[in-house]
């Protein structure tokens, strides 16, 4: 098995795990994102501007996407699992099927969000990812993404991958992006994470 190959087959074992515990994830999710995360994301919709298109990838339950909404802007949900936008319809929010790391984005955007869902695209992968992420933006829009702190990775079910800080930000600032904000945090489940606000010049 060669290492695209491989790399295409973890992202279907990650996909694959989520539609079997989307509705045990989607139950336990609140409501509303953490503060630190409203924070990031009223910055995102003050920059997309007033009735601003966003992106959205990995869009999980929604709960990020129904905020953006409340403040002005329109969002397109999109999730690699099928089953997470069927749980979105039940409440009437529309989302398209989506692969970051296979499909075209389209846009052009005003903005683009990508929390806590690029952690699973493989490391060999990444640049790619994000190349596609620079090109479907406007000039001046913003990219929003959280990214697992650490070394290495997991595999199994969840293909997860770790980068460090300033290795991330690096690979942001060659798909193009200008690096405007970065924070450190840590979740209630002691995991930590690095969120970077960039900007397509």
């Amino acid at each position: 098995m060669n290492r695209t190959t491989k790399a295409l087959e973890q992202c279907r074992q990650t996909i694959q795990s989520y539609e079997g515990c989307a509705d045990r994830y989607y139950a336990r999710i609140p409501e509303m994102p953490n503060l630190r995360d409203q924070a990031a994301l009223r910055r995102i919709a003050e920059m997309a501007g007033r009735g601003g298109l966003i992106l959205e990838v990995g869009s999980g339950p929604g709960r990020e996407a129904d905020f953006l909404e409340t403040l002005g802007v329109t969002v397109r949900r999109t999730d690699a699992t099928r089953r997470f936008l069927e749980l979105q319809a039940t409440r009437g929010k529309h989302g398209e099927l989506l692969d970051i790391v296979t499909d075209d984005l389209g846009g052009p955007y005003d903005a683009v969000v990508g929390l806590c869902v690029l952690i699973h695209v493989p490391r060999d992968r990444i640049d790619h990812v994000l190349a596609k992420v620079a090109a479907s933006l406007r000039p001046g829009a913003p990219f929003l993404v959280s990214m697992r702190d650490g070394d290495g990775e997991t595999v199994g079910n969840f293909h997860t991958v770790y980068w460090r800080r300033d290795a991330f930000a690096l690979r942001l600032e060659q798909a193009g992006l200008t690096l405007l904000w970065d924070e450190f945090s840590v979740d209630p489940d002691g995991d930590p994470w690095n969120t970077f606000l960039a900007v397509k010049p």
